[in-house]
């Protein structure tokens, strides 16, 4: 029974691969229309500035109004069509000069009347009737609504009211936007996006109210200001959530999803997922951000700065699917100067200076206009394609696993397949996600695992031909391996909620950390087809080993090393101010930055061990340190927010570049190597 089974698993190997290669076919449909989604949806990149920060500038000027004024036509002039206004609070129309405010205090001694001193209320003037008219029904629905009472006040015949709040909690209180801020913006031309908040309690009626007014001055979007979406409650409670859902796809309104915030807005991936994911991905330049161009700055380094915002605008367009990209200032004091600055000029300079923004996202293949939602494509063949997806990835595990312990590979296929249906009966979104984190960690693993032993069946067999084009086809033939992982990836997670990060793929210290670690032990324990007696005995020598210092120091090291490796993965991976300045250099010179760790590091390494595997056993180290790179391209597809002509790219060129590098260290081994044994062994 044993024998026959033995015989069945190493005929199955050869089907496993056939359905391996099968699964990669069938994920390449799923990879184009994925591809149709990014390149003929969505290609309308939207400049949106805070208009409340253009007000509290403002604040700081000798003529507040003629600021905004003149600077509303410079935004407009430096390609900036559309302003973000927010729900309006008293502090914000007193910016404005709509309104006065004062307290108890203050309007005794403004009217020279005496007032009650348990009274502690808001005192408020309007800047004029007509702003009366616009602004009183507002304020008192408010109010109303909060059970606070209101009643009408003159001073020197000029309207006014009073708010039987104190000043402080009554400044807090949040109203619907400015409706005149809001006509007059519309007016010169502006389109607006809302910033809406939970701050008030839900009423249907009333947001119904609301969304329509939204609707006739053509707000096609909100971006949400807070850290929950309007109508949350709780997470067991999503009724107004789904209340709100409705009404926004009743009057055509779609959301924009902050990127790389610190948490998630609570109830923001329900909202989306009710309005069917109109939604739009925005990349956020800050107050702080802005800051940083008002700092004591020499011209040069100024313009260094200016330069380093565009290209990060124009980043965030091309590689992350950013389609809205908002823009921040306030004002800051400057003790140095004694003089208040704003970065406003800064910012200009950087969308339309002489290497702008604007230009080069035009010139990248988009147009500037109101932000669009990505359209779906899910053609209805796409389930039976994953379910050949699902039969290569399993495939793929079990024959990783096989290099181990050759005979589990049919048991463990079978396993697997039973495994993964239950786990898809369970949870499907988890079932994708695991059957991609290990399809993609066991395919660079692979890819390596078999590099090592071509190498050494290569040296073992003392084949002619040329080792320079052996080397370039190994790691060819590595990459091809590896791209199978590629397509899994992309086959399983196509959904739009990956390309808008409303969900992420989830492993990514994994798939770099895990093939290092499987190749090294494939390496040291595996490599040589030794029995398990063998293996057992190698692992009894390896424990038994004497430790030295020398060991100890090597092994700190290389913990140093693996650290700063995984902290650089990710979205948030940290990088030094020198690399930020290459990376730039690059992107900025190439179109497509590359990944430094696999021209500079991986792929030359393993094209100058693949060289030298013929001459020097030890060299297949060199191949092993190949991983690094064999990895980074699987993880450079497992950002599923980067268009796939973008990581494609990005792909080719380090292939470019690394096998460039690594021609020029096999070529300086051989004159170092011909030197030596010519000048130094004589």
């Amino acid at each position: 029974m044993w024998n026959r089974y033995l015989r069945w698993n190493q005929r199955s190997i050869k089907w496993l691969w056939g359905l391996v290669i099968l699964g990669v076919l069938a994920s390449l449909p799923i990879a184009f229309e994925r591809y149709q989604m990014e390149s003929e949806t969505a290609r309308k990149v939207e400049f949106v500035f805070d208009y409340r920060d253009l007000i509290e500038i403002s604040d700081t000027q000798t003529d507040p109004r003629q600021f905004i004024l003149d600077h509303l036509k410079k935004i407009k002039d430096n390609g900036v069509r559309s302003l973000a206004v927010y729900e309006s609070t008293l502090n914000e129309l007193k910016q404005s000069r709509r309104i006065e405010l004062y307290t108890s205090h203050e309007a005794t001694a403004l009217t020279q009347v005496p007032v009650s001193p348990n009274e502690n209320y808001t005192y408020l003037l309007f800047a004029d009737a007509s702003t009366e008219s616009r602004l009183r029904p507002l304020i008192e629905q408010t109010f109303t609504s909060l059970n606070v009472s209101t009643r009408p006040w003159t001073y020197k015949n000029q309207p006014g009211m009073i708010i039987e709040m104190a000043m402080d909690e009554a400044l807090m209180k949040t109203m619907d936007p400015d409706p005149i801020a809001m006509q007059e913006l519309k007016e010169l031309g502006f389109h607006l996006v809302v910033r809406m908040s939970n701050r008030r309690p839900f009423d249907e009626a009333q947001m119904d109210r609301l969304l329509g007014e939204f609707k006739r001055l053509g707000i096609k979007r909100f971006i949400i200001d807070g850290e929950t979406v309007p109508g949350f409650v709780s997470d067991s409670e999503p009724e107004n959530i789904d209340k709100m859902a409705e009404l926004m796809k009743k009057h055509g309104i779609g959301l924009a999803a902050i990127e790389l915030q610190r948490a998630p807005q609570r109830g923001f991936n329900r909202l989306a997922q009710k309005i069917d994911y109109n939604v739009v991905r925005l990349h956020s330049f800050t107050e702080a951000d802005g800051q940083k161009l008002t700092e004591n700055l020499t011209e040069e380094e100024l313009k260094g700065r200016i330069q380093g915002v565009t290209d990060r605008l124009v980043l965030a367009v091309k590689d992350r699917n950013i389609r809205m990209v908002f823009l921040n200032a306030r004002a800051v004091k400057n003790t140095d100067k004694a003089m208040i600055l704003h970065p406003l000029d800064s910012i200009y300079d950087a969308l339309n200076g002489p290497d702008g923004a604007l230009n080069r996202i035009q010139h990248a293949g988009y147009t500037l206009g109101i932000a669009e939602r990505f359209y779906d494509l899910y053609s209805g063949w796409q389930p039976i394609a994953k379910g050949f997806i699902w039969l290569g990835a399993v495939a793929l595990i079990a024959l990783a696993v096989g290099f181990f312990v050759p005979e589990s590979v049919l048991a463990l296929f079978l396993l697997g397949m039973v495994g993964s249906a239950g786990l898809y009966a369970m949870n499907a979104h988890l079932f994708a996600q695991a059957l991609a984190l290990g399809a993609g960690t066991c395919a660079p693993t692979i890819a390596v695992m078999m590099a090592v032993r071509v190498a050494r069946r290569r040296k073992e067999e003392q084949r002619g031909g040329s080792n320079l084009f052996f080397a370039i086809l190994l790691l060819l033939r590595a990459t091809v391996v590896s791209a199978t992982g590629i397509c899994f990836i992309v086959g399983l997670l196509n959904q739009i909620q990956y390309s808008l990060v409303l969900d992420q793929f989830r492993g990514v210290s994994v798939l770099h950390l895990a093939p290092i670690v499987l190749v090294a032990l494939f390496w040291l324990l595996f490599s040589d087809r030794t029995n398990y007696a063998g293996i057992i005995g190698k692992t009894r020598q390896l424990l038994a080993m004497n430790i030295s210092v020398l060991w100890v120091v090597v092994a700190a090291v290389l913990a140093a090393v693996g650290y700063y490796y995984l902290s650089r993965t990710g979205n948030e991976g940290q990088v030094s101010g020198i690399e930020r300045v290459f990376r730039a250099y690059l992107e900025n010179t190439m179109g497509v930055r590359p990944r430094t760790k696999e021209f500079l590091l991986a792929h030359p390494l393993f094209l100058l061990g693949a060289y030298l595997c013929v001459k020097y056993r030890s060299a297949v180290l060199l191949i092993l340190a190949g991983v690094i790179g064999q990895a980074s391209i699987v993880d450079t597809f497992a950002h599923l927010h980067t268009p796939l002509v973008i990581s494609s790219i990005r792909v080719m060129y380090g292939l470019l570049l690394g096998t460039a590098i690594g021609l020029v260290l096999i070529i300086a081994w051989e004159i170092v190597d011909r030197s030596w044994r010519r000048w130094v062994l004589k």
